[in-house]
């Protein structure tokens, strides 16, 4: 495995640990029974040695990744987050379903469909954003597809065999998730090298 910190810390976009950047997400439901759901089969599996699990409380589907919360007013950020509401209004929740754990390059996910759902939150929030800031940021992803990370692979990534990891998924006789998302939320998001955390500034209903 590769770490995913140091990519996103060197590739041409860079988000540095420490710096709180916008993102817009769609947060699952704060239960057991989702936990139990999108965690509980996987438990060893993301706890593999070199793999950094997402702990319960920060699980999150991104939509969009804006940009630097410093380089924005509280008026800018204000204003986002008008359009974004005035964009969904009268959407309804989005109901999207997480395949089974697939195990990456730098990270375990798991792919939700319907992407088109989804990308229509994207879409929304991308177009609100460029309202406000122009060109200012290059906003990610380019190309959206829905997913949520369950592991990331850390510093110590080198250690984490993906081989074994597969062979390992392959014994866990566990399916798909369905889930409902009622609102979308924007957050200020930093990293630590080794978790993803973040504040949340703003919640859209979709209903």
């Amino acid at each position: 495995m590769q770490d995913f910190f140091e990519a996103v810390e060197n590739r041409g976009n860079r988000w540095p640990a420490g710096r709180r950047d916008l993102h817009w997400h769609l947060l699952p439901p704060s239960t057991q029974d989702t936990v139990d759901a999108l965690l509980g089969p996987y438990g060893d599996l993301i706890r593999t040695p070199g793999m950094e699990m997402v702990l319960p409380r920060w699980m999150h589907v991104t939509v969009l990744h804006a940009g630097p919360h410093a380089s924005a007013s509280d008026d800018e950020v204000a204003q986002m987050v008008g359009l974004v509401r005035e964009a969904v209004a009268g959407t309804g929740p989005v109901t999207l379903t997480f395949s089974r754990p697939s195990i990456g390059t730098v990270a375990i996910e798991r792919a939700a469909r319907p992407g088109a759902a989804a990308r229509a939150l994207w879409d929304a929030t991308w177009a609100a954003t460029t309202a406000v800031v122009g060109e200012r940021w290059e906003l990610l992803p380019e190309i959206y597809q829905p997913h949520l990370t369950i592991a990331y692979a850390g510093a110590d990534a080198a250690h984490a065999d993906r081989a074994e990891m597969k062979a390992s998924l392959s014994d866990i006789d566990a399916g798909e998730v369905t889930m409902a998302f009622p609102e979308l939320t924007l957050v200020s998001q930093w990293h630590d090298h080794r978790r993803i955390t973040w504040e949340p500034l703003a919640t859209v209903a979709l209903g």
